[in-house]
């Protein structure tokens, strides 16, 4: 690319999305971003820089290939799953989560999910149903723009503030703010987090688990890159250092765990919901009225709720899972070195957008410098999110304005999986016209 793209057929492909024009692309839906971008590739045949979608850019692990076509020739195809998981699968969980979380949750409380999208939709949707006047999820931001939007869907109240100005031991007065009015009734939050990369502390994740259990809340935490912050080897089944988790200092936590990026299997919607026993086991008396009976968190959250979504998870699905979890489990499979591919690309475009003008926006994370990864956030000198994203689609680069995540910063989040050796010098060219124009 040597100039910018046509305004007036950017623009135009813009409102054939549900825009008015390429100045609305800073509140668009990733998803209405994504298809706006395909679109413009195939008007001009020019090919993007698309860092606008979470998609893995790795192989899907071949042991869950074969382990799912083994169980498709065995006939499962034919076969309803058991709403509850496969007994393989659920002994696999549970012992990959003692080995990379090192925390036991038994295999009756770990429940499939199609994907962690359908986790969360099901784990928000119980909990606006155990108590009448808990009517409100509070977000630890930035997030996952979707998990807001299915709270939209719901018509669940939503509670959010930035973490970036909250680190350490002034989270403690943030979250008693807001959980005090009695409302809350779950705290969702990812780590490593999505879009900003930052990941909770031991003393944060304290701090949560604490006033969950003194709020009687419940946490919502979100592994779906589980492992991935690369300052430290994690690859190591059963051997320190672990994955950070709530889970240590509470009981009232759920942590949704997906096959999408940890195994790059996202294209078969794949994930579990891990609930605390001490949750699992519960008894709400408002949600029991609503379904007629005792009120038991798992059992309402399994056949009266994830039954209704999909009536199970894909059968073979399940089998693929059970086999990556138990290779992973016993050193066959190191899905931590295989998606520390990630950091090396994050390094190399945080190198050529800092060359090139551009500034990481959440570049600290509690005094260490943010961890390279799946996403990275990035901003222009003292343009908006808006402003960003409304100029740089017409240099032939895509990525979501921060404001859509409930981030307090002006930026964009990027996502380094797609992009390939190919791309990184016309990356550098396409920025350099950019900064010579701006």
């Amino acid at each position: 690319m040597d100039r910018p793209l046509d305004k007036r057929l950017v623009d135009d492909i813009c409102i054939a999305n549900g825009l008015r024009n390429a100045h609305e692309l800073g509140v668009a839906s990733i998803r209405q971003l994504v298809s706006v971008v395909s679109n413009i590739e195939r008007e001009t045949g020019e090919r993007y820089i698309r860092m606008e979608q979470g998609v893995p850019g790795l192989d899907a692990e071949q042991i869950g290939v074969e382990a799912e076509c083994e169980a498709l020739r065995r006939g499962v195809g034919a076969k309803y799953p058991l709403i509850t998981g496969i007994d393989p699968l659920n002994k696999a969980a549970r012992r990959f989560i003692k080995a990379f979380v090192d925390i036991d949750i038994p295999e009756e409380c770990i429940v499939p999910t199609v994907g962690s999208m359908q986790g969360a939709f099901a784990t928000i949707l119980t909990l606006s149903q155990l108590r009448k006047q808990r009517d409100t999820v509070l977000f630890i931001d930035p997030c996952f723009p979707v998990q807001k939007a299915q709270c939209r869907v719901l018509g669940v109240r939503v509670e959010a503030f930035d973490v970036v100005e909250y680190r350490g031991e002034k989270l403690e007065a943030k979250l008693e703010e807001h959980l005090s009015s009695g409302r809350i009734s779950g705290i969702i939050f990812s780590n490593p987090n999505n879009p900003s990369w930052m990941c909770l502390t031991e003393q944060e994740l304290e701090i949560i688990g604490r006033m969950a259990t003194k709020y009687d809340c419940i946490a919502v935490e979100d592994l779906a890159y589980l492992n991935m912050d690369f300052r430290e080897d994690r690859s190591r089944p059963f051997e320190p250092p672990y994955q950070p988790t709530v889970g240590r200092y509470t009981e009232n936590c759920v942590h949704l765990l997906s096959s999408s990026k940890i195994f790059s299997y996202a294209g078969q919607r794949g994930a579990v919901v891990a609930i605390n026993p001490g949750v699992a086991k519960r008894c709400f008396d408002d949600i029991g009225v609503r379904y007629g009976n005792d009120g038991e968190f798992r059992r309402n959250f399994i056949y009266s709720i994830v039954y209704v979504l999909s009536a199970g998870v894909t059968h073979s699905v399940q089998y693929a899972m059970a086999a990556m979890f138990d290779a992973a489990c016993e050193g066959r499979l190191d899905f931590v070195g295989h998606t520390r591919e990630y950091a090396r690309r994050a390094a190399r475009v945080k190198e050529i957008m800092q060359r090139n003008g551009f500034h990481v926006v959440y570049d600290n994370d509690c005094g260490r410098e943010v961890s390279d990864g799946f996403f990275f956030t990035f901003g222009y000198k003292d343009m908006t999110s808006e402003q960003l994203i409304n100029k740089l689609i017409y240099y032939g680069v895509s990525a979501i304005a921060l404001g859509s995540t409930g981030s307090a910063r002006e930026g964009l989040r990027g996502c380094v999986s797609n992009l390939t050796e190919d791309q990184y010098d016309e990356f550098d060219r396409r920025l350099q016209l950019f900064s010579r124009d701006y």
